[in-house]
C-alpha cells in the first residue's frame, strides 16, 4: 500500500463502486463506503470486505451538497484516518433526445455526474496538499469521449468531468497527487441497463466488460506505481473507441 490513509468511494454500494471498494480494501487500505440511498447494499458490501480481512465503513450522503461532502469527509478523517484516495463515481442517467430533454433531467445528471466531483475534489485536495500526496480518480465514460444519441446531459458531464480531472492535475502535480479518469464502455451494471443491444457487435473484443476489470485499472492509478501517471484517462472498453 502506498501513503498511509483511507480512500473514499462515492456511490460505492453496488457495480463499479462496489467493485472500487473491494480492490482497495484488498490492497490494506481502509475505505469509507459511500452510497445516497442503497443502505442495504453498502452494508453488505461493508460486510463482504470486512469477511475478506479488510476493513471499511458506510456512510450515507448526497455528494451534490457541499455541507455533506464536508460531513463524509469528516467522518473519514475520525474514524479511518487522513483520506490519502478519492474516487468519484457517483452517477446517474437520464437519457432522452436533446430536444426532449427537461430541464430537470439535464441539471441532475450534470450535478451528480459533475458537480458532485468537484465537491469532492475540492474537500480532498486540502488535505492532499498538506500531505504532499493524493490520488484522485474520476470515473468518466467513453460517451463523454465520442457520441452516443439520447445521452447529451450524460455525454457533458462525462466530458465535462474528463475537463476536469485534466486541469487539477496540472494543478497540483508538483504536490505529489495524481488526478487521473477512467472511462469505462459498455459494463454490466444496474445504470447500462437497457443501453446494450446490438452494441456488442461493434466491440472489438465482442463481450462485454466487468465491474472487476474497471477497477483493477483504478486500483492502479491509486497505487505508488502510478506515481507518474496524472491529468490521463485510460479508456476501459474492449477497443470500443479506437
Amino acid at each position: 500500500m502506498s501513503a498511509e490513509g483511507c480512500a473514499i468511494v462515492t456511490g460505492a454500494a453496488r457495480g463499479i463502486g462496489a467493485a472500487i471498494a473491494t480492490a482497495l480494501a484488498a490492497d490494506g487500505r481502509p475505505v469509507l463506503v459511500n452510497y445516497r440511498s442503497d443502505a442495504d447494499g453498502a452494508a453488505e458490501l461493508v460486510e463482504r470486505i470486512e469477511v475478506a480481512g479488510g476493513r471499511a465503513v458506510a456512510r450515507g450522503a448526497d455528494v451534490t451538497d457541499p455541507e455533506q461532502v464536508d460531513e463524509l469527509f469528516g467522518a473519514a478523517e475520525a474514524e479511518l484516518g487522513p483520506v490519502a484516495v478519492l474516487v468519484n463515481n457517483a452517477g446517474l442517467r437520464a437519457d432522452g433526445l436533446a430536444p426532449q430533454l427537461g430541464a430537470d433531467e439535464w441539471s441532475s445528471v450534470l450535478e451528480t455526474n459533475l458537480s458532485a466531483a468537484f465537491h469532492t475534489t475540492r474537500r480532498a485536495l486540502r488535505p492532499m496538499l498538506r500531505a504532499r500526496f493524493g490520488r484522485i480518480v474520476n470515473v468518466a465514460s467513453i460517451v463523454g469521449l465520442r457520441a452516443n444519441a439520447g445521452q447529451a446531459n450524460y455525454a457533458a458531464s462525462k466530458a465535462g468531468l474528463v475537463g476536469l480531472t485534466k486541469t487539477v492535475a496540472v494543478e497540483v502535480a508538483r504536490r505529489g497527487i495524481t488526478v487521473n479518469a477512467v472511462a469505462p464502455g459498455l459494463v454490466e451494471t444496474r445504470l447500462t441497463e437497457g443501453i446494450g443491444n446490438g452494441l456488442v457487435d461493434s466491440i472489438p473484443a465482442r463481450r462485454v466488460g466487468t465491474a472487476a476489470e474497471v477497477a483493477a485499472c483504478v486500483r492502479f492509478l491509486a497505487s505508488e506505481e502510478a506515481a507518474y501517471v496524472t491529468g490521463s484517462v485510460l479508456t476501459v472498453d474492449g477497443g470500443l473507441s479506437a
